[in-house]
């Protein structure tokens, strides 16, 4: 980290990077746990290969960061955009870790989202927002995603199904648990790419906002620390998240946990080269749901479906709200 940072600068990082890596272990079942739950993989090995692939994809672009850092809503200079980002981070770091303890696979990125967008109106009103920009780039991705997913994993499981129609149960389970380490990895890199480049993005405004930087333009020791924070996040674990995406929505055998993941994975990448910062956990969940309706539609769990689609529709109004409390407090302490 440069010197000549203010203090309420460096806090800003430090909020920064507990967000990113609270997202690191609040979002591994997003990469591992159909992979763990297929038993494709021992949770320690998938926890370790995850982590590796969160930091190279953070590693392998700036799109998102340089949305994020410019495309959601104008900050004000100094010190009061600061508190706006600061804020916006406490907003996302209580919705996660509320949901992360109450075991739900909510979106840290519509979190942050949330709370940039609720902490940036309590600042600057309404009128400091990119509408243009939230509707191209977060609102779209938000609605068409998951259901992209559904589609794909449900139309990847149908071919898959009818091309190994004719094989052996046991041998098709075998072949595929040893292809899922290349898909969970795929899936793991995915994350990497489009959650990483947030908690870079969320930096870079901060650094805008405090002259520090004069352009939106990720800084290199901004990439590599988010990236590490993220991979260390993810090495901690998620299990109760895990435990929701890998057992509780659909009984998964190999064969569709590389389905899924292979769809969320290419998905979320195609959506990381366009610069959407997309929920991970949106589309890995509505990729798991499509896979698993391939077999019949009851054999979703469609009241644990509906508790994740709850909190996706909840977490960016949640996460604002707490934003928004949380700047009228830090404006008037800081």
């Amino acid at each position: 980290m440069p010197e000549g940072l203010s203090l309420l600068l460096v806090l800003v990082v430090v909020l920064a990077v507990g967000f990113d890596y609270i997202n690191g272990f609040h979002d591994t079942a997003n990469a591992i746990a159909t992979s763990v739950s297929t038993r494709a993989l021992r949770p320690s090995h998938a926890i370790l290969m995850s982590a590796a692939a969160n930091f190279v994809g953070a590693l392998s672009g700036t799109a998102v960061a340089k949305f994020i850092a410019s495309g959601i809503a104008t900050t004000p200079a100094g010190d009061d955009g600061q508190i706006v980002v600061a804020a916006a981070l406490v907003g996302a770091i209580t919705w996660n870790l509320i949901t992360w303890r109450l075991g739900i696979p909510s979106s840290s990125s519509h979190a942050l989202i949330g709370g940039l967008i609720g902490s940036a109106i309590a600042s600057s009103g309404l009128s400091s927002l990119n509408g243009q920009g939230i509707y191209d780039k977060v609102i779209f991705p938000l609605v068409a995603s998951p259901i992209l997913g559904v589609m794909v994993g449900f139309g990847l499981m149908v071919l898959l199904l009818n091309v190994f129609k004719k094989a052996h149960p046991k041998r098709i389970n075998d072949r595929f648990r040893r292809l899922q380490l290349l898909s969970a990895a795929y899936m793991a890199f995915s994350h990497g790419s489009n959650d990483g480049q947030k908690t870079m993005g969320i930096i870079t405004l901060a650094l805008v906002a405090g002259g520090v930087i004069a352009k939106p333009v990720v800084p290199l020791w901004v990439i590599l620390l988010a990236a590490t924070a993220i991979s260390f996040g993810t090495a901690a674990g998620g299990w109760r998240i895990i435990k929701t995406m890998g057992q509780r929505v659909v009984k998964l055998d190999p064969v569709h946990g590389f389905a899924a993941e292979t769809t969320a994975a290419t998905i979320i990448v195609g959506a990381s080269y366009f610069g959407m910062p997309v929920s991970t956990t949106h589309v890995i969940s509505s990729a798991i749901i499509g896979v698993g309706a391939s077999d019949r539609f009851s054999a979703v769990r469609w009241g644990v479906a509906g508790n994740i689609l709850v909190a996706w529709v909840l977490t960016i109004p949640a996460s604002g709200a707490v934003a928004w409390l949380s700047w009228e407090i830090l404006s008037r302490v800081l």
